[in-house]
């Protein structure tokens, strides 16, 4: 769990989960019966026949009255499954290969904005329509998309088969006098104009910025907001408690004045709904404004289950211009609960430094069932692993064991991905996005050390080549060895992000030894991203991740690294990001 450098929200912390006595709803203290925590996600259960799992998203949220002269669009995913997902229905597919189309139809109150002909197994498939004559409103309209299944083989005395969605539209009016963060639904990101304020077109915008301590830092210390910017980072998520509000107005403004987009945090009171509308209300103006952030690992302190819900509809019927956000630190507990209420769910796997099976808090062993050890449900390294031990590691031993408590990086995309996975599930994969919050903290509490650079590194990037599309580290200030890093990272990010955010690209994963590998493809180039887990070094061969004769270039390097035309080399917990222009592929 997070824990911030400064006595007096620590101790709140601290309090908070001593007199609850759980954390993700297990026992953790010695004198604690084990007592199984419930609240996990359920397993899709296993169909025997095809299942189509049809769903609808509009492209963009929100749309603008000032958008009704662009086309806007309605997603389409057409997946053919074979676990009852939610909205999963059965298909009767012909014998022989997957064929056959979706006469699809989406409606508003009855009236027929679009029809058109799309493929089983589509994904993300946009069909355009009008916005004129969608009256402007603060409240969402809800779409109804109808398909029915069309095959050769179809006959006019065979029942239809038929399937239905719906999705919510938003379209605001023109904000008089704040700013607004899109969503789109294509690819999840975001997309906002400068935050300067002084105008600009809508861009996407990969966020890259620390969880940042207000009170006797950045207080005191105006000019950490330059310093900031020039580093590359584009946002800062202001930690409270804000005591010095003056203090508090100025840094939002330099914030404004350098460019530098909030991230504003509630962690403390978005349960009160009178404060929740007192800091809605002063903050949605501010030109900078990207995001709201309700919920600190509410998972972990048991908040009610609907708490995060009722912040989110609040926050809507007073804003609707910005997206909101949380982050979740259990492995597996309510999750489907605590993420209903949000549009970016992140997650914070903290794994360097700690034992991560056996608690060095409380002194007691950390199962799926009881214990905290500062990373939920995490994973020892497999055993005889050494390659995957830090030269700093506590362990001394010659031969790791099993269960020796060291974490893996694989904790990190393991989490990130079932997120992923858990919203496709839900139905949430349009709507809702992953985001990442490495650990830059240590030596105090469960982490007996505070990560290097490049280890920093390699936790950005094991979230990211699963899918998260935001990198919000815990906490600054923190030593300057990561700062360095993340400020090397994040001024590469602008080059790495289009093809990332590029809607047609596809993303494939690899792990090559302990390499940890995600390759973009749009078309005749591809970006490749690489982290080595280990801290030996690792080779790659280019045709083992399926690029032949590759002309490369290197777009960004943490640690040694070395490349030739057939491999590169990566070495101990070195990172790297290649624009490949491969003269065919495998």
């Amino acid at each position: 769990m997070p824990r911030l450098t400064f006595a007096v929200l620590s101790g709140i912390q601290l309090l908070a989960a001593v007199s609850a006595q759980t954390w993700c709803n297990k026992h953790y203290m010695a004198s604690q019966p084990v007592v199984p925590p419930g609240g996990n996600f359920p397993i899709a259960a296993v169909s025997k026949d095809p299942l189509l799992a049809f769903r609808c998203a509009a492209a963009m949220k929100p749309y603008l009255e000032e958008d009704v002269r662009a086309p806007a669009g309605v997603l389409i995913d057409s997946p053919v499954v074979y676990s009852k997902i939610v909205g999963a229905q059965p298909i009767g597919l012909p014998a022989g290969p997957l064929s056959g189309k979706l006469d699809v139809t989406v409606s508003l109150n009855g009236k027929t904005l679009v029809n058109s002909l799309v493929p089983l197994n589509a994904s993300a498939y946009e069909l355009p329509f009008s916005l004129d004559g969608i009256t402007p409103r603060m409240t969402p309209y809800n779409l109804s998309c109808e398909a029915t299944y069309l095959t050769s083989n179809s006959s006019n005395t065979s029942p239809p088969q038929t399937y239905s969605a719906s999705a919510a539209l938003s379209v605001l009016p023109n904000p008089t006098n704040s700013s607004v963060t899109k969503m789109d639904m294509r690819t999840g990101a975001l997309l906002a104009k400068p935050a300067t304020g002084l105008g600009g077109t809508y861009e996407p915008i990969f966020p890259i910025g620390f969880y940042t301590t207000f009170d006797g830092y950045l207080s005191t210390n105006l000019s950490a907001v330059d310093t900031l910017k020039n580093q590359g980072f584009n946002i800062i998520h202001i930690v409270p408690s804000f005591d010095n509000m003056t203090a508090f107005e100025m840094v939002l403004d330099r914030m404004q004045e350098v460019g530098m987009y909030l991230m504003y945090d509630m962690r403390f009171t978005y349960m009160n709904n009178t404060s929740v509308m007192e800091q809605v209300n002063s903050i949605k103006y501010r030109p900078n404004l990207l995001l709201w952030y309700t919920g600190d690992e509410p998972d972990g302190t048991s908040d009610p289950l609907n708490a995060t819900s009722i912040a989110y509809d609040l926050i809507y019927s007073l804003d609707g211009y910005h997206p909101v956000s949380l982050v979740l630190n259990c492995q597996d507990y309510e999750w489907a609960s605590y993420t209903a209420g949000t549009d970016i769910v992140m997650q914070d796997v903290y794994m360097i430094g700690n034992n991560v099976t056996w608690s060095n808090e409380w002194n007691t062993t950390c199962t799926p069932d009881y214990g905290d050890c500062g990373c939920d449900n995490c994973f020892s390294i497999p055993a005889g692993n050494s390659a995957a031990v830090s030269p700093n590691s506590t362990y001394y031993g010659s031969t790791v064991p099993a269960n020796s408590g060291i974490g893996s990086y694989f904790d990190i995309s393991d989490r990130v991905s079932s997120f992923k996975n858990r919203l496709e599930v839900m139905g949430w994969e349009r709507t809702k996005a992953v985001w990442t919050v490495p650990q830059a903290f240590g030596s105090a509490e469960y982490w007996m050390r505070t990560p290097t650079g490049e280890e920093w590194v390699v936790q950005s990037i094991m979230g990211i080549n699963q899918g998260a599309l935001g990198v919000v580290p815990w906490v600054d200030p923190n030593p300057e060895y990561i700062k360095t890093a993340a400020s090397a990272f994040a001024l590469s990010l602008p080059k790495l992000a289009p093809y990332i955010f590029y809607s047609p690209s596809k993303r494939s994963n690899y792990i090559v030894g302990g390499v940890d590998i995600a390759i973009w493809t749009t078309g005749i180039e591809a970006l490749v991203l690489a982290t080595n887990t280990n801290y030996v070094t690792s080779e790659v061969v280019w045709k083992d991740i399926g690029l032949l004769g590759s002309n490369f270039e290197v777009m960004y390097t943490s640690g040694s690294v070395k490349t030739t035309s057939d491999n590169f080399v990566l070495g101990s917990v070195a990172s790297a990001a290649f624009v490949v222009r491969p003269k065919s592929w495998v």
